[in-house]
């Protein structure tokens, strides 16, 4: 294994601990609240670190369906994490308390994305 390949495949590791304990922390705590906002960018910033770094190594983006699904995957996570944001700034307390569905599903799709690249990386 590489170098690059290790810090690839530890950095989305990271992104998956980050976004799933922010996720599942903000279902359990039935409200968002910023600390759960830290660890969404920050599983996003790992996780696009990641991912650059796989394309990186590949060549060329590949029209997969790992390819598919995680370039849905990293554009649901951002616009997740940016309504989180715009969320927690201006405080709407509905928002904050129903957030959590919409992050179980991103969570879902996210996750679709991540183990169809270990399974395809495991097949090759």
């Amino acid at each position: 294994m590489t170098g690059s390949l290790i810090t690839a495949v530890a950095t989305m590791i990271a992104a998956l601990v980050l976004y799933t304990i922010a996720v599942w922390a903000e279902r359990f705590a039935h409200r968002l609240k910023p600390w759960h906002l830290i660890l969404f960018w920050a599983g996003l910033v790992f996780d696009t670190t990641g991912t650059t770094l796989m394309g990186a190594m590949a060549g060329s983006f590949q029209f997969d369906f790992h390819g598919i699904t995680g370039a849905l995957g990293i554009l649901f996570m951002l616009g997740h994490t940016l309504w989180a944001t715009v969320a927690l700034w201006l405080k709407q307390e509905s928002v904050l308390i129903g957030f959590h569905r919409f992050s179980l599903a991103v969570w879902a799709l996210w996750l679709v994305a991540f183990f169809s690249g270990v399974v395809g990386s495991m097949l090759r």
